[in-house]
Order: C-alpha cells, then sequence, then structure tokens
C-alpha cells in the first residue's frame, strides 16, 4: 500500500490498473477539473473559473479519482491539500494540458491566425499599467481571449509559486522563487500631496522634511513601501509613520485630495488625472526612486505561444512607454524651472 500524507483522504483506493486504462477511462474536462481545484485549492473557486457549477466539480473530481484508484485529495482540517498521488497527478495535468493550449495556438498559427488564451495576473499598483498592454496587444492579436487578475503582492508570489498563470508583472523579482524575470519599463516612484498643500512649488525639500507630514502608505509588504523605507534607511532617517494604510492606490489618492497627508506612489498612477491634476509632485531630495516593472515566469517552465508573444510584444511596447515616460517627466522639471519658486517659511519651533 502507498503512503500517503496524513489527513483524511477524499476517494477510496483501488486495485492498480493495467498500462492504457487512464487514457480509455479518463478524460480531458477531468483533468481540467482537477488541475483547477488542485491549482486553486478550492471547488468553489474552481467552479468559478471554469464556469460550472459545484457538484459538477465534484462528481468530475470523483470520476477522476475513481479512474486512478487512489485518493488525489485530503481534508486536513478546513484545507485541502494533495496527496502524493495528486501531486503526481497534477503535474501531469500541467503537461497534457499545456501541450495542448500550444498545439492549438500552433494550429491557429498555421491557419494564419494568433488565437488562444493567456493568463495575465498583475501586483495591484500595476493596474494602470496592464489594461494598456492588455488592450494594445488585442487589437495585433483579435483572437487571442485574455483573463487578468490583479492582486496583492504576496497573493501573486502564491499564484507565481502555484503556476497559476501563464505571465505576471510586479515591482521586484521576487526573492526565494526560481523565475525568469525580464526588465519591462521605469517604474519612477515620486511624492505626491494634495495641490494646495505648502509643500508644492517649494524648491529641493529636503528628505528628512517629510517625517513633519503625515503620511498615507500601502500595506506592509508592498514594494512600494518596502523602498521608501529603504531609502530612509539609507540616508540615516528613521521611518516615517504610517497615518493611514490603504490597499490601493485609488483610495491613497482619494485620501491625498481630501488633505489627509502625502504619499509616495508611482508616476503611472497619475495616468487618469495626469500631473497638473488636483494632485502634485513633490520636489524631494532623492527622488523619484528608480524602480522597473518586470515581467516574469516560473524557470524552467515554457512559456505557450500566445505568451510567447505577450513577451515579445511588452519588450516592443515597453520602449515606447519608456520614452513617453521620460518626455512626461522632462515636461514635469521644465514646470518646475519655470514657475517662481519658493523656499518654505520655517515653523515657530524651529530654530
Amino acid at each position: 500500500m502507498s503512503a500517503q500524507t496524513p489527513g483524511r483522504a477524499v476517494g477510496t483506493a483501488a486495485r492498480a490498473r493495467p498500462a492504457g486504462y487512464l487514457a480509455r477511462h479518463s478524460t480531458l474536462r477531468q483533468l481540467q477539473v482537477f488541475e483547477a481545484v488542485a491549482r486553486l485549492g478550492s471547488f468553489t473557486r474552481a467552479a468559478e473559473e471554469l464556469f460550472l457549477a459545484q457538484p459538477t466539480v465534484s462528481m468530475q473530481l470523483k470520476k477522476l479519482t475513481d479512474t486512478i484508484g487512489l485518493p488525489l485529495l485530503e481534508q486536513v482540517g478546513i484545507r485541502i491539500q494533495l496527496t502524493d498521488t495528486g501531486r503526481e497527478v497534477y503535474a501531469a495535468c500541467q503537461e497534457v494540458l499545456g501541450a495542448l493550449a500550444n498545439l492549438e495556438m500552433k494550429l491557429a498559427d498555421i491557419k494564419g491566425l494568433k488565437r488562444g488564451y493567456l493568463r495575465l495576473a498583475v501586483i495591484t499598483s500595476a493596474k494602470y499599467l496592464a489594461p494598456h498592454l492588455l488592450g494594445r496587444f488585442c487589437r495585433l492579436y483579435p483572437g487571442v481571449e485574455v483573463s487578468l487578475k490583479v492582486t496583492n503582492r504576496e497573493r501573486l508570489l502564491e499564484r507565481i509559486a502555484s503556476h497559476g498563470d501563464d505571465l505576471y508583472i510586479l515591482g521586484q523579482p521576487p526573492q526565494g522563487l526560481e523565475v525568469e524575470a525580464y526588465p519591462l519599463i521605469p517604474n519612477p516612484l515620486v511624492v505626491m500631496a494634495a495641490r494646495s498643500h505648502p509643500l508644492v512649488n517649494v524648491a529641493n525639500i529636503p528628505l528628512k522634511r517629510l517625517l513633519e507630514e503625515p503620511f498615507i502608505m500601502r500595506e506592509p509588504g508592498s514594494g512600494t513601501r518596502d523602498a521608501l523605507l529603504r531609502l530612509f534607511e539609507t540616508k540615516g532617517l528613521p521611518a516615517p509613520v504610517a497615518r493611514m494604510e490603504f490597499g490601493s492606490n485609488e483610495a491613497i489618492k482619494q485620501a491625498i485630495v481630501a488633505g489627509l497627508g502625502i504619499s509616495v506612489l508611482s508616476l503611472h498612477s497619475l495616468v487618469l488625472e495626469g500631473t497638473s491634476g488636483p494632485i502634485a509632485i513633490l520636489d524631494v531630495q532623492g527622488f523619484p526612486i528608480q524602480r522597473h516593472w518586470y515581467v516574469v515566469y516560473p524557470k524552467g517552465r515554457k512559456p505557450s505561444v500566445v505568451a510567447q508573444a505577450f513577451l515579445e510584444f511588452v519588450k516592443q511596447e515597453g520602449r515606447h512607454i519608456a520614452e513617453n515616460l521620460d518626455k512626461e517627466m522632462e515636461k514635469i522639471r521644465r514646470l518646475r524651472s519655470a514657475k517662481p519658486r519658493k523656499r518654505e517659511k520655517p515653523l515657530a519651533k524651529d530654530n
């Protein structure tokens, strides 16, 4: 009897099957359902992704378990985990489904079309960039279907580890995960304040001065927040204290406009408002913090035909975006130099 991971097994064991049994008695739909349940760790989420009723997911999984003859999943508390057999079947499912997806796209290429499916996951702060890239990509390849998942860094790293998507866009390559990473475009971080803030148009603001302002920050673990804290640390300054924390840039921008404090965000987050709207960019020493967006995928996993096409596309598109970004930064510098600059009046408590 094969040893299984401790826990309550889901399914019943049966005698070994002769070679070729799986090919005759399992179906691609069963493999697809099992792959989704294993990857997502949830019957409900798998049903939502596959647009199936949850009882259908359970039924398909039971049929595959009966065909395999060994339990694939086990219930440990409230969590579903893969057994040793389940891990082997999951790896095989990824290979089979990946090969079929590539075959479908290659056949479409032979017909002179670019068809297929692209699953893209991006960090929350890249949600302004991703739709722009996908919009242009889909205009080039109208036969391609895309799925975009926007999530925080912690959840994105989980998706990378579980191979949940084809490609990922984030602010810095993950540590501890074997990935291929390509720098996409510059992602400068700037200090933002309400247009009416007294520091607007003040020249060359010392970094230390920001410690006197209420800070609005992204949640702990955010790449933007980590970059800000590293800057203060390298300058020998104490870390700024967060007056408020939000999980989205939109919420932070609303708080800035309301006069609740200042923040450090990607310049890309002003794509809709522009740099002359209700949010101003402060001229602070050490800024902008120069960073890049990266597109990554797990090392050792060959990208699908569509994923490879998207990779080549974003490399080209990234150069165009970088050029436009340089023009925007130059425009900001010209506006600053053209306006009469002022020095901040010292506070009464200062010496």
